[in-house]
């Protein structure tokens, strides 16, 4: 499924994301930029040593925030290291909205046309996935409308069938055929 903003286009995919051949994808990450489980974890088993090595360069960064890296031996060229919010630790949409819109900003900064994204902060982090639909889908609409940026396509690459429903009806919502 998919949309257009301008002449970008948003697409909603299920699948695995580190399969994709995409300039950057997203990784779900923790604030100590350390490659465990879920998300990152499979980032960290298909992608090799070099992607933690460069995040231990890095240090870390906050929630909300964002940090690019080589991609090792995934197929993408990039990784975009976004650090989202756990549920309970207060200000989580806005959290949300910014380690998105953040990770749009690196992107754009390196000149990088293609980006996928995982539903973020939805795993062990405890986000529901209706509300982190709603904030994601809203954050890059919202980005590909007014920002000048070299993105021509924003992918969410969602896990489960049930995701992909979520989200496709979250952006029917959002942005309705005419």
């Amino acid at each position: 499924m998919e949309r257009q903003v301008n002449s970008k286009v948003i697409r909603l995919i299920q699948g695995d994301l580190t399969e994709l051949s995409v300039d950057a994808i997203v990784n779900a990450a923790n604030a100590q930029l350390i490659l465990g489980g879920g998300v990152a974890g499979a980032i960290r088993t298909k992608g090799g040593p070099s992607i933690q090595e460069e995040c231990d360069r890095v240090g870390g960064t906050t929630v909300g925030q964002a940090v690019l890296t080589n991609a090792g031996k995934l197929k993408a060229r990039h990784v975009i290291h976004a650090v989202g919010p756990r549920m309970g630790e207060g200000n989580e949409d806005e959290k949300l909205r910014r380690a998105t819109l953040n990770s749009l900003r690196r992107a754009t900064e390196h000149g990088l046309r293609s980006i996928a994204f995982p539903a973020i902060s939805t795993g062990i982090f405890g986000f529901p996935k209706d509300r982190c639909a709603r904030i994601m889908l809203q954050t890059v609409k919202d980005f590909l409308k007014d920002q000048d940026s070299s993105l021509t396509e924003v992918i969410f690459c969602l896990w489960s069938k049930d995701d992909l429903e979520l989200f496709t009806q979250t952006l029917e919502s959002l942005l309705p055929l005419e």
